[in-house]
């Protein structure tokens, strides 16, 4: 589409209503053009400089919180700030929502044909800044190039996969049961949406909500993690470029339990996208009560991976190293726990073991490393106390088990890092058996019989990922049908992608983003009938 024809469109919808200008009007800020909050060597690994946007994207507007409070970014790497963004709280949040709200009526009178357009216009822009976000991504989240490039390769495919979708959503013509009526069902967009996505995958948690939401005909209000926030703001930026309305797509960044108390005491608000902790998944669920809104929630995992005896080992031990040790173990479908059967126990520990103790630790800007750093020293705190539990009930370092023994000159000394770990005999009455680990830890456990692998893999609160390698098709039909999870990896550990439903059961979730059905999460179904006289 040229850019005369996306200008056109978004000509067609209403600027900002004067209610969303009223809310705006205490915080709104002048566009920066430098970057007065930016350390000025970050600017040195991006050729497009203008993606590091450190205001907050409101109504179309660029802005700064109303107190001018700011937040922190730091560079897991070595604990160091790279930049400082708005401290935003309930004030902005409503005159996002006000936004949203004076542009959600327009936006979902669109045709579908025009929405799909401008989210294919921002998928161009975002693919042309690849090397940008990566770089952003990397630097602010810690993980290596590699895997933010994984990353972004993954999210980008979802705003492209939606930007079609708008277009093939129908509702149904149902046969009536008498010759005087006449059903038919519509599907329409929620409203406006407010979504909440995590620091470990500051990119595709961000498209995985965004874009149905664009496509189905919502608004969106976006309050990423605080400490991951200049993805985000990268991705507004793109946006504007790309020309989004603005009051469209709103980005927040600051005190979550602000923002996220505003969004759910909103009337307008009438879906919540989640992705994070169960503990708060759950608040947001009853918070979301008091006005009745959808609610999507990607939550916890504590995903187990079992090896039969007739597994390929060599195969499995390096899907569990992708699994357990991808973003350093910080991801909601990482192995937590393998269970391995007594047969080919000691074998398996040999060859995991080896391939863990290849893995090289170090900041993710560097070549060849192959772990980052955790996102902040207080989930390297969590982390150690979960080994130490497992450590005086009897597991046993295998490798790793500690922080790098770096000295005090070292140029990563100050960032959050835990070494490649594995540990033996692990137990069900260990912390790490409950608790998702979220760290390079892989505890092994082991099982003697199918029964007893399945009961241990589902003995847990959580229901995301699992995962199984075998051999025997029978078996695999048998486990795979008998496991608690939403999702199921046979023989694989790469389970997700923009054609697949993504989510879990019990207390991992509600809700499913990716494929077709992602888009039902962001629809009403509305019947109408006809009588015929």
């Amino acid at each position: 589409m040229s850019r005369r024809a996306v200008a056109t469109l978004a000509g067609r919808l209403p600027q900002v209503s004067a209610a969303a200008q009223a809310a705006l009007g205490g915080v709104r800020q002048a566009s920066s053009t430098a970057h007065p909050a930016v350390e000025p060597d970050v600017l040195a690994h991006l050729s497009d400089t203008g993606l590091l946007r450190t205001q907050c994207y409101v109504g179309g507007q660029w802005i700064d919180a109303s107190d001018g409070a700011t937040l922190e970014v730091l560079d897991p790497s070595t604990g160091r700030s790279i930049a400082r963004v708005p401290r935003c709280g309930a004030n902005e949040t409503r005159a996002a929502i006000a936004g949203a709200v004076a542009q959600f009526e327009p936006w979902a009178a669109r045709p579908a044909k025009e929405r799909s357009a401008l989210l294919r216009r921002w998928y161009d822009a975002v693919v042309g800044a690849r090397d940008d976000i990566t770089r952003l991504m990397t630097l602010e989240s810690g993980k290596p190039l590699a895997e933010s490039r994984g990353e972004f390769d993954n999210g980008v495919a979802s705003i492209e996969w939606f930007a079609e979708e708008a277009k093939r959503t129908c509702g149904d013509v149902l046969e009536s049961p008498d010759r005087h009526r006449r059903f038919m069902v519509l599907k329409q967009p929620v409203g406006v949406v407010g979504a909440i996505t995590p620091w470990n995958f500051p990119f595709s948690m961000i498209t995985r909500k965004v874009s149905p939401a664009l496509a189905a005909g919502c608004t969106v209000v976006l309050k990423p993690s605080e400490l991951t926030p200049l993805t985000a703001l990268a991705l507004a930026e793109l946006a504007e470029r790309a020309g989004l309305p603005g009051g469209v797509l709103s980005v927040l960044t600051g005190d979550a339990p602000a923002i996220g108390d505003a969004m759910l005491k909103s009337e307008e608000v009438r879906k919540i996208g989640f992705t994070g902790s169960t503990a708060v998944g759950k608040q947001l669920a009853a918070g979301a009560a008091g006005t009745v809104k959808r609610v999507s929630l990607e939550l916890g995992g504590n995903a187990p991976f079992i090896v039969f005896e007739d597994a390929d080992l060599e195969k499995a031990a390096t899907a569990v190293v992708a699994s357990s040790h991808r973003n350093s173990g910080q991801t909601c479908i990482c192995t937590n726990r393998v269970l391995v059967h007594e047969r080919v126990h000691d074998a398996f520990v040999a060859t995991l073991t080896a391939k863990v103790s290849a893995l090289r630790l170090g900041s993710g800007l560097e070549q060849g490393v192959t772990q980052g750093p955790l996102i902040s020293a207080a989930a390297v705190d969590r982390l150690e106390e979960k080994v130490a539990d497992a450590l005086s009930k009897g597991a046993v370092v295998a490798v790793g088990g500690q922080r790098p023994k770096w000295d005090a000159g070292h140029s990563l000394a100050g960032g959050f890092f835990y070494e490649p770990t594995v540990l033996t005999g692990a137990r069900p009455d260990m912390r790490m058996f409950r608790e998702e680990l979220f760290g390079p830890v892989t505890p092994v456990y082991s099982f003697s019989s199918d029964d007893e692998a399945v009961q241990l893999a589902n003995d847990t609160q959580y229901g995301l990922a699992c995962y199984f390698y075998t051999k025997d098709l029978s078996r695999a039909w048998r486990v795979a049908e008998r496991l608690q999870y939403g999702m199921v990896g046979i023989n694989e550990v790469a389970i997700t992608s923009e054609v697949a439903p993504f989510g879990g059961v019990k207390q991992s979730g509600l809700g499913r983003e990716q494929s077709k059905y992602g888009l039902a999460e962001f629809q009403d179904i509305k019947t109408v009938c006809l009588g015929l006289y």
